[in-house]
């Protein structure tokens, strides 16, 4: 069932990014009485799940989930319909078109991309507005007990101050921030010290066990969540929801300064002092070899610790004209982001090309429970993604047509179409390389 919501909020999201991409196509090519011959859904090698023949325009969805395309007459695309191009040319065909048409029709696509995804980040900002948490409210600073951080100089008890000079706002800020920056600042008992990213951290994020978690993590309680039947300590009445408050006499306020205790005690017996509703409790416990006792400890979420007093969490409302601001700064935010790690993949000493994704890493970032907030969050980060990935100056893509076109611009000379032909093999070849490697990675991961 969990696959089945991921795999059906990946659809959706990725069904609705591909028309409204098209129809930025689409819409200017009509406007400039250029012949639209297919609007399609994914593609439709050999044959269409569904088409219907509306107007002079096919419409349809292909049994190909790689994309989408609109055919536009007179123009060498994704169809390499190259017989139409060997006829004279058509008043209504692309290739017929002012060079600042076939302009606006190539750009269409990426406009609506953009545009899509900053109207999707201002009405979040406006319907829900930001809850998270402050770096600076991070007193005691991170819990460094990943074998990941320990390699980045960290300890527990550092605060992150800065990464390659940019001050950290939002603790959930850290990580993204660490795999685009290249040195970071942090404070140890009063006192800043400057450290550099190793080039390959990001081959050593993306090798780490998937469920390892973030490797650098906020402070929080021992809270017992269950004993199990086969626990040394199933009698000792500890009870769930306890949070221990002090270990053998020393009191401690974080899991981490009561596991580190406790690996002092292996094989031993100490009483630990319990907080359980408004009372506290002294309880006798034993520690077994590995220096545990045996105990679940229970998940808490920012929400819960705010509750518990250990973290203040800022929760900004916007107004709907604050909210366009908001909008577009996270929109720009997404984008910086999404290029630093792009020119991460493309430097091989980094292995960030490791981390490279095809469906199954896209389809796995959407929540297994339906959240419309998060369903949205996610559609306009692909979005963005989507249009700059169609800006890049690759043959077959908008990015490489919008090349040519401007080329011609500025020359007065255009390429040919035996010479667009061409390009256009070149890119779908460099595009299939890339989704193989990308999905290869992903296949890779599961038997991983």
């Amino acid at each position: 069932m969990e696959i089945l919501i991921k795999a059906s909020q990946f659809i959706l999201s990725l069904s609705l990014l591909i028309v409204l991409h098209e129809l930025g196509h689409f819409i200017p090519a009509k406007l400039f009485k250029t012949k639209v011959e297919k609007f399609y859904l994914f593609f439709d090698y050999k044959f269409s799940l569904f088409k219907k023949k509306i107007g002079e325009t096919v419409y349809g969805i292909g049994w190909i989930p790689l994309g989408g395309y609109v055919k536009i007459a007179g123009m060498i695309d994704e169809s390499m319909d190259t017989e139409q191009m060997k006829e004279e040319p058509k008043p209504w065909e692309f290739r017929s078109k002012p060079a600042w048409q076939r302009l606006i029709i190539m750009l269409g696509g990426v406009i609506v991309n953009f545009v899509l995804g900053i109207l999707i980040y201002i009405a979040l900002m406006w319907g829900y507005g930001e809850k998270y948490l402050p770096n600076e409210n991070v007193k005691d600073g991170i819990w460094a007990q990943d074998e990941l951080a320990q390699t980045l100089g960290l300890e527990t008890g550092d605060k992150i101050i800065s990464v390659d000079g940019k001050v950290i706002e939002k603790f959930n800020e850290i990580p993204v921030e660490f795999i685009n920056g290249n040195n970071f600042v942090i404070e140890r008992n009063g006192e800043q010290i400057a450290k550099e990213i190793p080039v390959d951290f990001i081959s050593k994020l993306v090798d780490r066990d998937k469920d390892a978690g973030n490797f650098i993590q906020y402070r929080y309680p021992f809270v017992v969540g269950k004993v199990p039947e086969t626990s040394i300590n199933l009698a000792s009445g500890l009870q769930s929801k306890d949070i221990v408050m002090s270990v053998a006499g020393k009191e401690v306020k974080y899991f981490d300064e009561v596991a580190s205790i406790l690996e002092t005690l292996k094989n031993k017996s100490t009483e630990l002092v319990v907080k359980r509703g408004d009372e506290t409790k002294g309880i006798n416990v034993k520690v077994n070899e590995e220096g545990k006792l045996m105990v679940q400890p229970a998940f808490l979420n920012l929400l819960d610790l705010e509750k518990l007093g250990y973290y203040t969490l800022a929760d900004k409302k916007y107004t709907f004209m604050e909210s366009i601001p908001a909008g577009l700064n996270k929109s720009w935010t997404t984008l910086t982001n999404y290029v630093k790690q792009l020119k991460k993949i493309f430097n091989p000493s980094t292995g960030a090309y490791k981390g490279l994704g095809g469906f199954i890493s896209i389809g796995s970032i959407f929540p297994s429970e339906w959240s419309a907030y998060s369903f949205w969050s996610i559609t306009a980060f692909l979005s963005i993604m989507l249009g700059f990935m169609n800006l890049l100056p690759i043959p077959a893509l908008d990015g490489g047509h919008v090349v040519f076109t401007l080329w011609e611009m500025i020359t007065g000379k255009k390429p040919s179409d035996k010479f667009l032909e061409y390009a256009q093999v070149v890119g779908f070849v460099l595009l299939l390389a890339l989704l193989i490697f990308a999905n290869g990675n992903d296949v890779v991961k599961l038997f991983k």
